[in-house]
């Protein structure tokens, strides 16, 4: 037995025990997608597993102002309230083990405890305004990287508690942001379209521009030899640009593509959402073959993924549910 079917198997056992969890069968692909359903009119918007196979995963109910805690062995939904006005965008788990979130509504980066519960805010400087917040990462000295599409880009030191922001070049659009194996800052404009590498000492964004004009550069993510992935929203489309080489390469989506997220597994596959044929799709960067996943309810609506080894995660915020889908 393939350690693919092994894994397959051992959802499928505890998942049919559990009457919130629904499996789905990929047809032609060999993977099953599990979904689990969150509470009705929370709108998850961005979700982050802990890492550990079995380990919580964590999603932001934007709709709601709450953070969601899932156990996905037993489908079991812990909700915590971030706050007044709370409207959270991304959620990763950080280095030290918490849920740290972008949270548009209270224009502040939060951190959740997920052993002591508590919750922290840090606000944006009053002079920044709203900001939008968006995404956020860490780099390698702990310290948190952010963006905020009404045109700004940030950091906050939690040791201090400083909050710094930038404005980005061009104005608006600042969206996805990821951190290469190196340490380096990445994040992609969509209203800009381009992607920008951040000087972590000084701030300075540094503006490199894909081969494909007006193409929405929505989020990014860096593969394990620094490779920045980016989905392009406008043009349906995934490029790659290699800082090694200052080179780009891109693919384009099956269909009339609406590329909105993109993520990177531990083996190099790039993982991406698509709005058009309201599905995610796996694209191996060796063979160039794009594999697709299927949402069994209309407008499932995955605007971001993220996952750990073994485990590929979105959040359909157009049917309240995360999806999983093995990826081993």
């Amino acid at each position: 037995m393939t350690r693919r079917n092994e894994g397959i198997k051992r959802w499928a056992r505890w998942a049919a025990r559990t009457s919130s969890v629904i499996l789905l069968v990929a047809t032609g692909v060999g993977a099953q997608q599990v979904y689990f359903d969150v509470p009705r009119g929370s709108q998850p918007h961005d979700v982050a597993a802990a890492p550990g196979q079995g380990a919580p995963v964590y999603y932001t109910a934007q709709a709601t102002g709450k953070l969601g805690i899932l156990d996905p062995k037993s489908g079991k939904i812990d909700e915590i309230a971030l706050g007044p006005r709370s409207a959270p965008h991304g959620v990763v788990v950080g280095p030290d083990s918490a849920a740290w979130i972008t949270d548009g509504g209270q224009n502040a980066i939060v951190r959740f405890d997920p052993k002591t519960r508590q919750v922290k805010v840090w606000p944006l400087p009053a002079d920044t305004g709203r900001a939008n917040l968006n995404t956020l990462t860490f780099d390698k000295k702990g310290r948190v990287w952010f963006t905020g599409q009404a045109g700004y880009y940030g950091r906050l030191e939690p040791s201090t508690g400083v909050v710094t922001v930038w404005k980005a070049p061009s104005g608006s659009g600042p969206y996805g942001i990821t951190t290469t194996p190196s340490g380096e800052i990445y994040y992609a404009s969509l209203a800009g379209n381009y992607i920008a590498r951040v000087d972590t000492e000084t701030g300075e964004a540094s503006v490199i521009d894909p081969p494909t004009k007006g193409q929405g550069a929505r989020r990014l993510w860096s593969d394990s030899r620094g490779r920045i992935w980016v989905s392009y929203w406008n043009t349906g489309q995934v490029g790659m640009y290699d800082p090694s080489s200052k080179t780009w390469r891109e693919w384009k989506l099956p269909g009339n593509a609406h590329t909105y997220a993109v993520w990177v597994d531990d083996k190099d596959k790039v993982w991406l959402t698509d709005w058009s044929v309201n599905a995610l799709v796996r694209f191996d960067p060796v063979t160039e073959k794009f594999d697709t996943f299927a949402s069994n309810r209309d407008q499932a609506n995955v605007r971001q993924m993220l996952g750990r080894s073994g485990e590929a995660w979105g959040a359909e915020s157009g049917t309240d549910r995360l999806v999983m889908v093995p990826a081993s």
